[in-house]
Order: C-alpha cells, then structure tokens, then sequence
C-alpha cells in the first residue's frame, strides 16, 4: 500500500507504474503482484470540465483566483464570516538549524499547556509528526498523534482535542471535516493554539490549519516555526536573510521574528505555487490532445454500449475499409495485393478483373467493394439467424421459465468471444437480437483492447517528445502532431479490426462423427488402463523386469521467497528430505535440479 507522505492517508488502490512497485514488492519480501494495465485516463481539470454546470465552495480558494479562471473560467467571491475573527496570528518565527526549531516548538507547546490551552501541532509530513512525538515523549508530554496508523481513531481524537492541555499531532490534512469543540475552560484559557513546524509549499495548506482555530468567533492562536534548513526555505528563501542573522550574531536558540520575514516567506511561497501551476497547466495541454481522441472513441463506445448508430457506425467502418483497402493496393496497380488483402479482411473473393482494377477510378472501386461487403454480411448474418434459430426456439419451450439471457459463442476462426442476448427478444425478433448482441459486443471488446494499446503509445510518446527541448523544439507541437498520427493509424486499425471480426464471425460448427470419434477413443483408453490396473492388483500382468517404470510423484514445490541463510526443507529426487538446512548449503543442489524446496 502506498501512504501519502503529506496526508498520511493510506492510497488504496493505487499502484506505481513501470515496474516500480513490484521493485519495492520484491524488495520487501512480500508477493510480487502483476503489472497493472491502464484501461482509461482523464486528467481532474477535464473530469470536471464534463460536467454542465460548475461550482464549489472551500476556505482557502483565494489564493487560486488565477487558476480558476484560467482552467475554468469561474470567479472566486469571498464571502464575510458569519463572526469577526478573534484569532490572533503571529508572525513566523524563524530558526538558523532544525534542532534549534524543534526545541523551540517543545517549548512553547509546554508553556501553553501549563496554560490549559488545548494545542494542535500541525506537520508537513508523518515523520515529522512522528519525530515531535518522541520529543514530548521524553519530555514526558501527554499527547495524541493523528496520522495514517491511527486512521480509524480520528474521530475520537478530534473529539478530545478541544480540552485544556491536550496535544494533539497531526498532518496537516489530518481532522479536516470535523470541528475542533471548545470546553468553556479552554476558552476562559485563550482558545485552540496552532503550531505550525514547517511552512507549506502551498499557502491553502497553512491556512486550512490556521482555519482549525478561531471558528465561528471563538478565541485562539497561529504560529509557524520555521528554519533555514527547511525545503522550501532552501530552494526559494533569499540568502540575504541567512547573512542577516549571521551579522546580527544570532547565538544557538535565538530567533528573528518579523513582517519582512513573513512577506519572504509568502512569497517563496507564492513562487512554488506558481510553478506547481505551471506544471498543472502542461499536462493539461497535453490531456487537451488525449482528450479529444478520447471524446471520438468515447462516442462511438457509447454508440455501441446503447445500440444508439450502431449499423451506422458499422456501415461507416465497412466504407472506410474498403476505401483504405483501395488507397493502400490501387497507388501501386498491385492487383494481387488487392485481391489478398479483400480475401483476408473483408472475407471475399471480389470479382473484378485486374484490367477493370487498373481502370475504375478509386471512388467507384470503393462503392463497389462496399457493396459486395454489405451485401455478404447481411447474407452471411440471416444465415446464422436462420440455422441458430431451432435452437433457440427449443430452449425457450423447454427452459424459457427459467432462463432470461443466453450466452452464444461467435469466432472468426482466430478469435472467440461470448454473446449474452436477451432470449424472449431472440426468439420475438427471428434472432435479429442475436445478430445485434454479437455486433455490439465486438464492436465494444476490440474498441477497448486496441484503446488500451493506444494509451501505451501516446504514454511513450510523451516522454520521447521531451527530448525535442535540445533542439530548441517545443514538445508540445510535436506531441500533438505525432499523436494525430497515432491517432489515425488506431483508428484505422479498429476499422479494419472490427469489420475483419464481423465479416468472418459465425456459430462454432463440431462434425459430429469426430465428437463421436474422440468419445469411443477415450472410452477404450480408459477400459485399457481398467484392465492393466486390475491384472497388477492380482499378481499377474508383466513380469517386474519388463514393466515399465512407475512414474516419480514430484514433491510439492515452496512458492516462498528465502534468504540465502534462511533454514529451508528440501527434497532430493530419491525421495530423501533434509530438514532445517541452511539454504546456501543446499543452493547449487537446488539450481543443478537435484533437489527443490519443499512446504513443510
């Protein structure tokens, strides 16, 4: 399982790609589980863009304003609190070390304590959370720590954090949803303190903490802690504040507490911010391509899904067949070619002469082809109806109370698949239900297999487009070219895939003799083996010499993973175990197969 490293959530669900996850499975001696193949893909920006109307509402949209508009056009309105705001924030205390930092967020955490206040001490990360937790511990601080490992808790941690001198630790999404009460004493003492031990990369994330105090009027505090070993201090903070402190001759534990030091701070804040938005933006331009290849393919599925343009979209997908068929044989007067490849896909014999193929113009070529095409699939699909109907028919008089859908096998000679069809409809509709079931299930089965394939293409063309930044190329444009191209290609193959499968689909036919045949075979296998059985029993048969060797039952294999110094069982092909083995003793035994582990 993977946790999130700032929420402490455990991602169920969720999986690393490209063979990473099941480096770390193996890694941790735990079962290596398949590769995971995606099926679909949407950004969140275009999930939410489906939707008709578009709106939310949350405490920290202020500081996106820009990006809201940008990617959704929706205005940010700020609406006034239904209390004035009695919370006091403080100014960010800033530290030279980490050591210095959390020492002093000890402090102060004991000092509002003896106060009564209730304090919640807010982390970037669960090992922070679980780092301040063992500085209390040896302080001898009562405290609770919310993070991944006591999720089902966290209510009832929540419930307790409002009591004087409780300390709750928490990451910093951690309790959101549920309301922090305050004990009339805790207020009589000055309300909820927040402790912030590191600034956020993002602005909504600190104030979402500072937000858990000072609710509806109550009383309370804000305080960050922060030092010029954290990330985002390192990354974006001006080195002049670091010379700053060094000439003022700050000793160990002294601070610098200042507005100008605050604005700093927000606005390496708002730098990240601008940057992570930047990145957003990106994939978004490049989800713009997939999204609209997946709109065409999400359409013609929903088509198939509902019947809704189904023989339309078959239709449609026979003409441009045949016209590809043509343009691909007719530009190089490769008769043959054109002849093979109508035979392969499409499933007929055209009858056309090579002097009318080099003659006729492609268009005409390409509405003659399609005529024979449709008029062989809707030949080739009423004889099915008419030889599977009998059957049908016998089922609904003698099992149509109880049976409501039925599952019929269609194969093209390659490919097998099950159509499940409504029975009463088959039977009402003289099996033009059965025709249509087995349409719309290939259509839907080889749309979403090539799909799958295709978003494994675009993935790849992704990362290999980004090389185009070294010749001075914007990724982007060429991403968005290749990808039509792609795209094109694709959809020709489920075109061709899809009509090829129609074309050839029929019921599975058994010669009945050879059924029969391979019946009578097995019955006098099994009534030789009878008879060699019973003359062994009785002491008779072949003589020991000349019988043949009974076959060695091979012990049951250890699907384990071990170590080389883990003990082990093993057994030797005589049959002989060896038990409580060192398993680098018995290791070159194993890999020259004279032995193998065994379950004990």
């Amino acid at each position: 399982m993977i946790v999130d490293e700032q929420t402490g959530r455990v991602m169920e669900g969720r999986r690393y790609s490209d063979g990473l996850h099941q480096a770390i499975e193996a890694k941790e001696n735990v079962k290596v589980e398949d590769a995971t193949q995606t099926y679909a893909t949407i950004t969140l920006q275009n999930y939410f863009r489906m939707y008709h109307k578009l709106s939310g509402m949350t405490g920290t949209a202020e500081t996106e304003a820009g990006e809201f508009w940008e990617i959704y056009k929706l205005d940010v309105v700020v609406m006034p609190t239904h209390r004035p705001i009695a919370r006091n924030d403080h100014q960010d205390m800033v530290f030279k070390t980490v050591r210095e930092k959390f020492n002093a967020v000890v402090d102060e955490i004991v000092k509002l304590t003896e106060q009564g206040r209730p304090v919640l001490v807010g982390t970037t990360s669960v090992e922070t959370s679980e780092l301040v937790s063992r500085m209390l511990n040896m302080r001898k601080i009562g405290h609770q720590v919310l993070n991944a490992k006591q999720h089902q808790r966290e209510a009832e941690v929540v419930a307790e954090a409002g009591k004087p001198g409780t300390v709750t630790i928490a990451t910093n999404m951690a309790g959101r949803g549920t309301d922090i009460k305050l004990t009339p004493e805790s207020k009589a003492a000055g309300g909820l303190a927040i402790i912030g031990t590191e600034r956020h990369e993002s602005r909504r994330v600190d104030r979402q903490l500072r937000g858990r105090s000072g609710r509806q009027g109550d009383p309370g505090s804000s305080q960050f802690f922060v030092s010029l070993e954290d990330n985002l201090m390192r990354m974006f903070m001006p080195e002049r504040i670091a010379k700053i402190m060094d000439r003022l001759g700050l000793q160990e534990g002294e601070v610098i507490s200042h507005s100008m030091v605050t604005k700093s701070i927000e606005r390496a804040q708002t730098k990240v911010e601008e940057n992570n938005f930047g990145i957003r933006k990106r994939l978004l331009e490049y989800d713009d391509v997939m999204n609209s290849q997946r709109e065409v393919i999400y359409k013609r599925r929903r088509n198939a899904l509902y019947g809704e343009r189904l023989e339309l979209d078959i239709m449609n997908m026979l003409f441009d067949t045949c016209e590809d068929i043509i343009a691909n044989t007719k530009g190089t007067d490769n008769y043959d070619s054109f002849k093979l490849t109508t035979l392969g896909v499409l499933g007929i014999d055209f009858n056309i002469s090579q002097e009318e193929f080099e003659t006729i113009g492609e268009e005409d070529l390409a509405h003659k082809l399609y005529s024979a095409a449709f008029d062989h699939y809707k030949r080739k699909n009423e004889a099915i109806a008419e030889r599977a109907l009998p059957i049908i028919k016998n089922i609904e008089e003698t099992r149509g109370a109880t049976i409501e859908n039925i599952l019929v096998p269609f194969t093209d000679g390659k490919k097998q698949i099950g159509v499940a069809a409504n029975l009463k409809k088959c039977v009402a509709t003289d099996n033009k239900e059965l025709i249509k079931a087995m349409e719309k299930m290939a259509t839907l089965a080889l749309i979403d297999q090539l799909w799958k394939d295709h978003l494994r293409e675009m993935d790849d063309l992704k990362q290999s487009v980004q090389n185009a930044v070294y010749e001075q190329k914007d990724p982007l444009l060429i991403y968005k070219f290749e990808g039509f191209e792609l795209f094109k290609r694709f959809i020709a193959k489920v075109n061709e895939d899809t009509i090829s499968f129609l074309v050839k689909a029929d019921l599975p036919v058994e010669d009945p003799n050879q059924v029969q045949e391979a019946r009578q075979a097995k019955k006098q296998q099994l009534n030789e083996k009878k008879e060699e059985s019973r003359s062994l029993l009785s002491g008779g048969g072949q003589p020991a010499a000349n019988r043949p060797p009974a076959e060695k039952t091979m012990p049951l294999k250890s699907e384990k993973i071990v170590g080389r110094n883990d003990r082990v069982t093993v057994q030797y092909m005589d049959g002989s175990l060896k038990k409580d083995v060192k398993f680098k003793t018995v290791e070159e035994d194993i890999n020259s197969k004279k032995c193998v582990l065994v379950e004990e």
